[in-house]
């Protein structure tokens, strides 16, 4: 972008001169673009371990070895090898149009509302989330479905050989995640897929799936998470997730900090990209609560959408939810190449099929227990906040095993007004926070007469429950076992969910 004859940057001037209007409106000034009108399937739950022996014994093999290979936390920020996978495969990734998602949370769920939208209206597509709640099959989905365990094997099987000569040619070898994402990428090519779905792993510029050009780019909420990585506040975060805007492209922006906001929006400028806006060009109109999830009317970039239902709880999965079908509708085209919505009906079915495992997933009745994966305390917040719009507890027990690296403390600290007691317990992962730690924590948040450890999940399990239904006038007790994906799949397995 060119500067003025003092030499400074005019996206600058425009926000400093503007500190009294809305942050977002001053860039769109200095030269950005909006999007504003003129005028599937069902997918399947989360798959099991393979019933066929042979084919089980396939995939722990195939799991075995990915074992070997950095962990998803270990990290070299470069696309230098995961370019060079692409090279020696023939760049599968081009192969097919893509809506690249980053953001903080919510980006899992907006991905399969987006597939779900595709799928409906008769496109082929591909998803690439992380991480798996339960099976690693499940970040590789195809037309809503996640890759058999067969597949799931070939693919990695073909693309061995040129893994293992990028391996000898780099400083590094490829990573668990950068593996995985070569995966995905020729598993779409092989499909072959209309447009794939595509879920950064961490942050944006240097992660793994940035090797794709993706005509649109979502950007969910943006808060603290990963900090020792990407920064220390939401500006310094969005620099990085900024990454993934690409020249001409569609940017879909969730409602952002302020700060993040202007750096999303001046890389928009800078990249000549299209913007929509939550709050602006699109968003949520109305939501009440439904059985078994919540009625929306929705505005967005084609006109408004009513009673749209989605069996999903919670005001961050209706916000989610505008996000999902932003992005599709300016991937069709709506709102530049066509001024007419998307059709309603098919809209609706879309959604009414959605799922989101593992995101305030009711598993069992009496006593209730909900799971939900969140693992930050800006997740934890959304989390909180959705039990009690959702749920009427008189007495909540939380299961809580999370990870070393996170904000602990303020993840408990957000659910610490809705539990009336907390069970601490840690799960089976290398990153899991010693439950004897936790509890430390837990007592300074609770207090020691709230906190009970049980350092196997099962026993924590099991003792929540007894708790919920420990006196008669407390008819209405559940659970919500929650501070980690790896926790919550472990216990919906344990739960016979799986």
């Amino acid at each position: 972008m060119s500067q003025d004859s003092s030499g400074s940057d005019p996206f600058d001037a425009i926000v400093e001169a503007e500190t009294e209007r809305d942050p977002d409106l001053a860039v769109i000034e200095a030269g950005s673009r909006t999007l504003r009108t003129q005028g599937p399937a069902p997918q399947s739950d989360i798959p099991a371990r393979p019933d066929d022996p042979e084919a089980d014994k396939a995939l722990r093999q195939v799991e075995t070895e990915l074992a070997t290979r950095w962990g998803e936390t270990k990290l070299e920020p470069s696309v230098a090898r995961i370019s060079a996978l692409m090279d020696v495969l023939g760049e599968p990734q081009r192969a097919y149009p893509s809506i690249h998602i980053t953001g903080t949370n919510g980006k899992t769920s907006t991905a399969r509302m987006i597939e779900a939208l595709l799928g409906a209206f008769e496109l082929r597509t591909g998803r690439y989330t992380s991480p798996h709640v339960q099976s690693i099959t499940e970040r590789i989905s195809l037309d809503g479905a996640a890759i058999p365990a067969e597949r799931f094997v070939e693919t990695y099987e073909d693309i061995k050989p040129y893994v293992e000569m990028v391996d000898a040619a780099q400083e590094y070898r490829l990573s668990f995640f950068e593996v995985l994402t070569g995966m995905a990428y020729a598993a779409f090519a092989d499909a072959p897929v209309d447009v794939a779905v595509v879920e950064v792993g961490m942050g944006g510029s240097w992660d793994a799936t940035n090797v794709i050009d993706g005509d649109v780019a979502v950007v969910t909420p943006i808060d603290l998470d990963h900090t020792d990585r990407l920064g220390n506040t939401p500006g310094e975060i969005a620099k990085e997730k900024a990454g993934i805007v690409k020249q001409g492209a569609t940017v879909i922006l969730a409602q952002q900090p302020v700060d993040a906001a202007q750096v999303l929006l001046k890389k928009a400028v800078e990249v000549d990209a299209t913007v929509a806006r939550e709050g602006l060009e699109f968003g949520v109109i109305s939501r009440q609560v439904a059985v078994g999830g919540q009625l929306l009317t929705l505005r967005g970039l084609g006109g408004e959408y009513e009673a749209v239902y989605i069996p999903l709880h919670g005001a961050y999965q209706a916000h989610n939810a505008a996000v999902a079908l932003a992005a599709v509708e300016a991937f069709f085209g709506v709102g530049s190449q066509r001024p007419e919505a998307l059709d309603i009906d098919t809209v609706r079915k879309a959604f009414a099929s959605v799922t989101s495992p593992g995101r305030l997933e009711v598993v069992r009745k009496s006593p209730t227990v909900v799971l939900d994966a969140a693992h930050n305390p800006a997740g934890a917040r959304a989390t909180a906040e959705a039990v009690q719009e959702v749920f009427d507890f008189s007495r909540l027990i939380g299961v809580v095993g999370a990870s070393g690296d996170k904000n602990v403390r303020g993840l408990l600290e957000a659910f610490e007004p809705i539990f009336t007691e907390v069970v601490v317990t840690q799960n089976s992962s290398h990153r899991a926070m010693d439950a004897d730690e936790l509890a430390g924590i837990a007592v300074e948040v609770f207090g020691d007469d709230r906190v009970q450890v049980e350092p196997r999940l099962d026993d924590a399990l099991e003792a929540a429950i007894t708790l919920a239904e420990e006196e008669a006038e407390y008819a209405g007790g559940g659970v919500l076992v929650t501070g980690s994906v790896i926790t919550v799949g472990e216990a919906r397995l344990l739960l016979g969910r799986g």
